[in-house]
């Protein structure tokens, strides 16, 4: 099994996929591969990110598997502290089978839980006051 790694910058966001393939490609192979999907699929894609969009997109097209969390069976939280060492809860599915667009809170109350994490990025103007 070979690994390859996509990556993505934009100015604060940074993200990456992971991939495998049974066959092993070149830097310069896998560059062209990439440019491929990306090209294909750089206007018009559901997911999150370009890079995850690529992802699948080589999952498709060239038999790559995506490492994604869609694919965690399990995790594990270790640490020096024996008492903060245990099994982690896994989310069976993907955000995306989430059918009723709903967050999914536990309690029903709309809160989202404390392992559960948000972004907002805001562009604040520092000389104008908000």
């Amino acid at each position: 099994m070979y690994f390859y790694e996509i990556h993505e910058s934009d100015d604060d966001l940074y993200s990456d996929a992971l991939l495998t393939h049974e066959q092993e490609f070149t830097a310069e192979e896998f560059f062209e591969l990439v440019q491929e999907a990306r090209r294909r699929v750089q206007d018009s894609f559901d997911e999150d990110t370009l890079v995850e969009a690529i992802a699948h997109e080589l999952e498709r097209t060239h038999d790559f598997l995506y490492v994604s969390d869609a694919l965690l069976v399990a995790a594990v939280n270790v640490s020096r502290i024996e008492d903060d060492n245990f099994i982690a809860e896994v989310e069976e599915g993907d955000e995306e089978d989430d059918q009723d667009g709903e967050d999914d809170d536990e309690d029903g109350s709309g809160n989202v839980g404390r392992d559960t994490f948000r972004t907002l990025l805001v562009d604040l103007d520092r000389e104008r006051p908000n």
